[in-house]
């Protein structure tokens, strides 16, 4: 494993066992559920959207180390992004994982550039952007299986 790839790793593992924004949002003005079938990951996606940006953020649920981590690092690099800001990152982080074009301001979010070498992990680290995706336009819930 180069070094590169064991902080990643590391960085992954840490947002698992610490995540951040986990937790209730009292004040969410939209909200999402997000499941994946397969391998049973569950995220629930809390948001508050205020003048037309992402004022605060928080998921709950249970996943795997990629689905938590995700759902972690993507809370952290939403807030404060506008509604069109948040769809061109959500667009850009999938494209992170499923092509080789790996877009450039993505920051601590190419920590999962190495998943798109697992298929089945793909679904994992989409499930909260699937979910945001879905609250952000008053969906109620979303599976892996309708992105796949």
């Amino acid at each position: 494993m180069t070094q590169l790839a064991g902080l990643y790793q590391q960085m992954i593992l840490d947002h698992k066992k610490h995540p951040r924004n986990c937790g209730e949002l009292s004040a969410a003005t939209a909200h999402a559920e997000g499941y994946n079938r397969i391998c049973g990951d569950r995220i629930f996606i809390h948001l508050r959207v205020q003048d037309g940006c992402v004022a605060d953020i928080r998921f709950t649920g249970d996943g795997c180390a990629i689905s938590t981590a995700s759902a972690s690092l993507m809370t952290e690099a939403m807030k404060g992004k506008t509604l069109q800001e948040a769809e061109q990152l959500i667009t850009d982080f999938q494209q992170l994982l499923t092509t080789d074009n790996e877009p450039a301001e993505l920051g601590k979010l190419a920590v999962f550039s190495g998943v798109r070498q697992y298929p089945m992990r793909v679904k994992c680290a989409m499930l909260a952007w699937h979910t945001l995706q879905s609250a952000l336009k008053n969906s109620q819930s979303v599976s892996t299986e309708d992105n796949a």
